[in-house]
């Protein structure tokens, strides 16, 4: 097997032939997706082809008026439309990230060709990342600010049954689990910004012990714009009274929201947060070949890791453990040199860039500048729990269309990066069948999911 690179007209790099890959009924392959994630106008993106069109372009869906925050909205109104036959009652209880989890579960289950409602996913697993605490901290509030000498009998009742629901961080999980009547395992991870990428890998453990054959894994999180603005105020503060609040500090600073994000970018000095949610179908190759399933790749690999550090907030900047976690994913079947291009979790401020630059440099040497490394952040926002599954999809999805998307609003890479950022608004060709994606979160936990594309299936 020639394990040189090829070239694409595009004068590009291209990873070699993957090296022999000998599927078992066991594989995890991605056989559905779905989103709920922030538009361009009164309705949410939803579908792989609206998640595509938007990322192939460059194109950001966060709100430009001085406040810069990714906005779902239409949520409650595609909730109608794809659950019609869900009480209305229920929007009572259920806060904004139930329902954002719930459109994507079932945009998911459609993609897959699963039907919750005849009982296909009545043995899934149903598994949900949660990093922001925002709904949960409403239930809180609502319940405790209540007036007992005023408020009304059914309105205490809905107040205890919305605590309830969204009283911890598990909350999406137990709502999606009741709506496709599953009898399998379901269990909540918080890890931050890692959360869903954790998951996938304990999905693929799954189902690779033979403990499910079918798992959805969720990712879901809201931010609060008036809890985010709040943290720009008092950076305000901080800033008025002479502190200096350095930029690529460890940890970084409280972010401003006043300007769009630039991941990699030279003039990159801020992130801004996007709510949203993306939901993953995966099965063992078994059974999506039962029920002749289309699969859109394969999840080939993950590994978690912490740098080690002597600080819970600290985060390792020098990009050693996410350089560590990179080398456990790709077990002994991938080599580096079949893997052109990584998702990267870049948001905006430089430290982020300086760790993933350090990781690659450490992962491919003299050669890092070869390889391709994008982020598609600024297109909808730094949505927490979701982004594991978003750069999974995304990935995937780059891989079929054999072109890497854009790192939106990245214009002039910054001199820290040791990669190819793909600035511009335009996808860069590129044939390849191996990919990582990169995840981490402030406290030093690094993830790293190996992809392959639908021809290593």
């Amino acid at each position: 097997m020639n394990d040189t690179y090829r070239t694409t007209e595009a004068g590009r790099l291209s990873g070699p032939p993957a090296r022999p890959f000998a599927p078992g009924p066991r594989d995890t392959l991605v056989t559905g997706w779905g989103f709920c994630l922030p538009g361009a106008g009164e309705e949410p993106v939803r579908t792989g082809k609206q998640v595509w069109e938007t990322a192939s372009t460059g194109t950001s869906h966060v709100e430009r008026d001085g406040f810069h925050h990714g906005v779902v909205r239409g949520a409650r109104e595609a909730f109608t439309e794809l659950l019609p036959e869900m009480p209305t009652r229920y929007l009572r209880s259920y806060a904004d990230v139930h329902l954002y989890g719930l459109v994507s579960l079932a945009e998911a289950c459609a993609d897959a060709g699963l039907d919750h409602r005849a009982g296909d996913l009545r043995h899934a697993a149903v598994l949900t990342a949660r990093a922001g605490v925002d709904s949960n901290y409403d239930s809180y509030r609502a319940w405790h600010d209540a007036d007992p000498a005023t408020i009304g009998p059914a309105d205490a009742k809905s107040l205890f049954v919305r605590l309830v629901v969204a009283g911890t961080s598990s909350d999406v999980g137990p709502v999606q689990a009741a709506l496709l009547a599953s009898t399998g395992a379901s269990f909540t991870v918080s890890c931050g910004c890692a959360s869903s990428s954790v998951l996938l890998g304990l999905a693929r453990m799954m189902i690779a012990d033979g403990s499910a054959d079918l798992v959805v894994v969720t990712g879901v999180d809201r931010f609060d714009t008036e809890r985010v603005l709040h943290g720009h105020r008092l950076r305000e503060v901080v800033e008025r009274e002479g502190v200096t609040v350095r930029h690529n500090s460890d940890p970084p600073a409280d972010p401003r929201h006043d300007r769009p994000m630039r991941p990699y970018d030279a003039a990159g000095d801020c992130m801004n947060y996007g709510d949203g949610s993306v939901t993953l179908v995966l099965e063992s190759r078994e059974h999506a070949a039962a029920r002749g399933a289309r699969a859109h790749g394969a999840l080939l690999g993950q590994a978690t890791t912490r740098g080690g550090l002597g600080s819970a907030v600290a985060i390792d900047t020098e990009g050693i453990g996410l350089a560590e976690a990179a080398r456990r994913s790709l077990g002994d079947h991938t080599s580096l040199d079949q893997v052109p291009y990584v998702n990267g979790g870049g948001e905006g401020d430089p430290l982020f860039t300086r760790i993933e630059a350090n990781a690659v440099r450490r992962l491919w040497g003299d050669r890092s500048h070869e390889v391709l490394l994008s982020s598609q952040e600024a297109c909808f926002g730094h949505s927490g729990a979701p982004l594991g599954n978003l750069g999974a999809a995304l990935t995937l999805m780059m891989m079929r269309e054999s072109q890497v998307c854009p790192t939106a609003n990245c214009r002039t890479p910054s001199p820290v990066c040791t990669f190819d950022p793909v600035p511009g608004t335009l996808a860069r060709p590129l044939s390849f069948s191996r990919a990582l994606s990169f995840n981490y979160q402030v406290g030093g936990v690094n993830s790293a999911l190996l992809l392959g594309g639908a021809d290593v299936c």
